[in-house]
């Protein structure tokens, strides 16, 4: 059995009931297999692959907190701490009920080679509780984001672990986490990103992960010879990847004509209305019924009746969660002539649609590499903080778009190098796997 066969089945043996995970291990492994082959003695002696698939450490803890009506609540917190090889853990905390082990591990694991895809230094890690902040007061958040620090705060540092926001966790659990972080510390450090602009954020961090996503999907696009302008883009979920890739494909001459939300989505045959989905999901935090009530041309869909990808589209941008867009969908994409897919979400995308898109010819390229804006931007942050220095929205975003290129350039050329032009999937683990190995050899049996 060859190493990469017995490295993914040990993943599945030691980590049961976690299908995410090793999803994202298999993903992973099977497209780095040319250069695993290459290199199967001395990674196999140095159990390089074993490591690489063990995260440094893994946090568990309980939440406790006290709702409005004086119950407590109990919920699990968890911290997973993948890889530091080329740099402090990063990664955001995740606030959603389906969370567990398993997906914090799915995204952890991710995040490693999407932090080395972007050419800074900065390890891979995932955190999160499955405490859900939808329909909860501002100080039932505040007192669940206080107690989740007070565990969480003894393992992180802007020099060892810094997280930063994801799915239910805004800007305003981030300050919280962060008053709560200096008060237990005293320190006064850039630990947490995605903070507000008065107490150490980044200008353009909020829009960082959409304007990235759609910094590289129109750099692929360039490269294969076709144009972003006049297209018509299918976009799903409705949160701040999302909203901001709707914002930049208007700026870049597309016309994003969906989105969606857990209760249902839109198509607007006119374009998505930017401003009327800010107010909606922003401001008021409601859902998209509302966007179609203001505007009759819009069409609202329940959701589980059918899915954004059933509608015609040049390009398509899953920008909601793992495993959201399947086989059904990538044939419908197919059919209704789609000819490029970026995921703006981890792993939206299943491998048997992925397959399939690659079969088919689609200009494909996954989470790890088009949604690095987001860490990218925390990055950024993180060196602004250390530097006690604020840049303007305009040097963030010109630094943003060199990246995102230069993500897609060293993904294409690594595809090239290893003899599969096209496949920017292998493309992108390879070239986020080539630097953490080569670090993590430099750096002996730790």
């Amino acid at each position: 059995m060859s190493y990469v066969d017995e490295v993914y089945e040990l993943v599945v043996a030691k980590n049961p009931a976690q299908p995410e995970f090793h999803q994202a291990v298999k993903e992973v492994l099977e497209s780095l297999r040319v250069v695993i082959e290459a290199n199967e003695e001395k990674y196999r002696k140095d159990a390089l692959l074993e490591r690489i698939v063990t995260p440094e450490r893994q946090l568990l803890f309980r939440v406790p907190w006290v709702d409005d009506k004086g119950q407590v609540q109990v919920n699990n917190g968890f911290r997973v701490q993948f890889n530091s090889a080329i740099g402090p853990y990063k990664g955001g905390l995740r606030l959603h009920p389906s969370v567990n082990l398993g997906i914090i591990k799915f995204l952890g694991f991710e995040q490693i080679f999407k932090n080395s895809l972007t050419g800074l230094p900065i390890g891979g890690g995932k955190g999160g509780s499955d405490f859900d902040p939808k329909g909860k007061s501002d100080r039932e958040v505040m007192a669940f984001c206080q107690s989740f620090i007070t565990e969480l705060y003894k393992y992180i540092g802007a020099d060892t672990d810094v997280p930063a926001g994801d799915i239910g966790t805004g800007a305003r659990e981030i300050g919280y986490m962060y008053g709560q972080y200096k008060r237990l510390t005293g320190l006064y450090e850039g630990v947490l990103t995605g903070k507000g602009l008065s107490y150490g954020g980044s200008l353009a961090r909020t829009e960082a992960t959409g304007y990235g996503l759609l910094y590289l999907t129109e750099e692929m696009l360039k490269c294969n010879g076709k144009d972003i302008k006049g297209k018509t883009i299918a976009v799903s979920g409705a949160g701040n990847v999302a909203i901001y890739a709707i914002q930049k494909a208007w700026q870049l001459g597309g016309k994003p004509v969906t989105c969606s939300d857990s209760t249902g989505w839109i198509y607007d045959p006119d374009g998505i209305d930017v401003a009327l989905l800010k107010e909606i999901k922003e401001v008021k935090r409601g859902r998209l019924t509302e966007y179609a009530a203001a505007r009759p041309g819009a069409q609202y869909h329940e959701a589980g009746s059918s899915k954004v990808w059933s509608v015609k589209c040049d390009i398509a941008l899953p920008c909601a969660t793992q495993n959201e867009l399947d086989l059904e969908d990538a044939k419908a994409l197919v059919a209704n002539g789609c000819f490029a897919v970026a995921e703006g979400a981890n792993m939206p995308t299943t491998m048997e649609a992925t397959e399939y898109f690659q079969a088919n010819g689609v200009l494909f390229c996954p989470g790890k590499a088009a949604n690095a804006g987001g860490v990218a931007t925390s990055a950024l942050e993180m060196s602004q903080n250390s530097e006690r220095l604020s840049w303007t929205f305009e040097e963030v975003d010109s630094k943003l778009q060199g990246i995102m290129v230069n993500i897609f350039h060293n993904l294409d050329d690594a595809a090239k190098r290893f003899g599969c032009e096209g496949n920017y999937v292998a493309g992108a683990n390879i070239a986020g796997f080539l630097k953490v190995a080569e670090a993590m050899t430099a750096q002996g049996v730790v």
